[in-house]
């Protein structure tokens, strides 16, 4: 009796809101939530779900629902106003006041730095009555040049990482994919952008090289208007502090079992064919001698031979344009190898 009292009050309640509805136009989305109550009340819908087939989501309209609203809209003239989109932050928003602020600070205390006097500091030393300074002097310069892919997805977000300084990471150069060049650091300035590794005798590359950061996902191929910009980029810095030809590599090659930048797909011939770093040519009739010591090739080089395997990949990748994990250089890879080591001889 009860339950049938139940269901006639809120059959009542429905036409009511139905009619109060209607003089509106429109079916509010409440109706439906009554008439799912309902059938739950009664077992099922007309489908024939029970009440643990599927739950009712409240705030959402049935199909039904919306049809009658459309229909009662069309033939009321009315419109259905959208809500205006709320405006994403951007992720990558660089205070540029804050970091231009902080590049001055930290050039200012080193320029302080390089004026002040030699101090005399070291033990046990007897220094003379009064300081003399040299009249023949000039600043340190690099002499190589390290080039990285950003494994980002943006010069924005590149950008916007080298000025957060938790990331403690930067480079002289960023290059965008359309050919955008963004100076970062002034040449004569240490960027923090080598890292751990070693090449020759130099495991503290920072202090000798120029950072080039390549705007480059990791796996993609590079484009033309970067490469272009690169070269050029390139040429100045050859000129300018007369870097050597060889001494231009990649950060895989200097730190080969932590790092694969530039990927796979970087030019390097076309670098070389512009005097940037070595290449190997042709190696049609080449005959590489039984005792030949890859070990010592790859030392000569300039690889960092502690771990060779890691050692050849890096390799292989430069030189072989293939990315593979193989511990062995193939025949060809050998002559490859070969050809080079005479060049650094």
């Amino acid at each position: 009796m009860t339950r049938k009292y139940n269901l006639f009050a809120l059959g009542i309640s429905i036409t009511f809101l139905c009619m109060a509805s209607c003089s509106r136009g429109t079916v509010p989305g409440r109706i439906d939530r009554l008439k799912a109550e309902r059938d739950l009340a009664m077992g099922g819908g007309a489908s024939g779900e029970t009440a643990t087939d599927k739950p009712v989501e409240l705030g959402k309209k049935s199909k039904k629902s919306k049809s009658k609203k459309s229909k009662s809209t069309a033939s009321n003239h009315h419109t259905v106003e959208k809500l205006p989109q709320p405006v994403k932050a951007d992720p990558f928003l660089v205070d540029t006041a804050f970091a231009n602020q902080t590049y001055d600070k930290l050039t200012q205390d080193y320029a302080d730095t390089i004026l002040a006097k030699p101090a005399e500091r070291i033990k046990d030393v007897q220094y003379g009555e009064a300081f003399v300074g040299t009249t023949n002097f000039n600043l340190r310069k690099p002499q190589y040049v390290i080039i990285h892919h950003t494994s980002q997805n943006s010069l924005k977000q590149t950008v916007y990482t080298f000025t957060l300084e938790r990331t403690q990471v930067s480079a002289h150069y960023v290059i965008s994919r359309d050919g955008t060049v963004q100076h970062m650091l002034n040449d004569y300035l240490r960027a923090w952008q080598a890292g751990k590794g070693r090449w020759n005798n130099i495991d503290d590359m920072n202090s000798c090289s120029i950072g080039i950061e390549l705007d480059n996902n990791g796996v993609e191929p590079f484009t033309d208007k970067q490469i272009d910009a690169l070269l050029k980029v390139l040429q100045a810095l050859k000129e300018r502090f007369a870097i050597p030809q060889s001494n231009f590599i990649g950060h895989g090659d200097y730190a080969p079992v932590r790092k694969n930048d530039p990927n796979v797909n970087f030019p390097w011939a076309k670098l070389a064919s512009k005097g940037f770093g070595y290449w190997y040519g042709d190696t049609t009739g080449v005959e590489v001698p039984k005792d030949f010591n890859e070990y010592l090739a790859l030392r000569i080089i300039g690889y960092d031979v502690s771990d060779v395997s890691k050692a050849i990949i890096a390799f292989r990748r430069h030189f072989c344009g293939i990315e593979s994990t193989a511990k062995v250089l193939s025949p060809a890879e050998r002559k490859v190898l070969y050809k080079l080591y005479t060049k650094y001889l």
